[in-house]
């Protein structure tokens, strides 16, 4: 974890344009950039290590494939905007809702830094409802800053975690980013 001091100002945000591009784009290019948070008077850092992409209502593992409901609406604000809500009345998911408006598309954090799990994340950095549909901006006190490109081949693709209710095609959908950098090469003794 970073932690700048506190006279350091606020990371840049990425523009709210990042998010208005295709969900999956958006997704895998979260992999490396910096999930910003403030934290006793500081701003503090976790790269994203862990994303999944819901993308649109086609997709029956998205909130919003059922339409517009009190819950989802969120989903159709165009992209930039927290979408935090509560998981089996227990864990606070924080997603960022991606697209053009009416497009109903966000993408979950999965992981990022040492938290392995959305979760983990959110109760990590005190995020709760509280958030939801307000800017992935400074304002909000939760934000995206840019971060070096991670090449593609670092980045593994995979099935998102826990969705089979969705039907075996989309189930299956490779909307899952995870990062994966090599291992270091290491001599073997002989």
């Amino acid at each position: 974890m970073n932690h700048p001091d506190t006279n350091q100002s606020a990371p840049d945000a990425l523009p709210s344009d990042f998010f208005t591009r295709p969900t999956l784009t958006v997704a895998r290019e979260l992999i490396g950039k910096q999930f910003i948070f403030h934290d006793e008077s500081r701003w503090q850092a976790l790269e994203i290590n862990e994303v999944e992409a819901y993308d649109g209502m086609n997709d029956k593992a998205c909130h919003a494939h059922v339409g517009r409901t009190k819950r989802s609406e969120v989903m159709f604000l165009p992209g930039g905007i927290w979408y935090v809500y509560l998981c089996y009345g227990i864990h606070w998911l924080a997603n960022l809702v991606t697209g053009p408006e009416d497009y109903p598309a966000a993408v979950l954090i999965r992981g990022a830094g040492r938290f392995d799990g959305p979760g983990k994340l959110t109760k990590a950095v005190g995020m709760t409802g509280k958030i939801n549909r307000s800017p992935v901006s400074p304002d909000s006190g939760f934000y995206v800053a840019d971060a070096p490109a991670v090449p593609k081949s670092h980045i593994q693709r995979t099935p998102r975690i826990g969705i089979d209710y969705a039907g075996p095609v989309w189930a299956k959908k490779p909307y899952r980013f995870v990062l994966s950098r090599p291992k270091k090469n290491r001599i073997k003794s002989p």
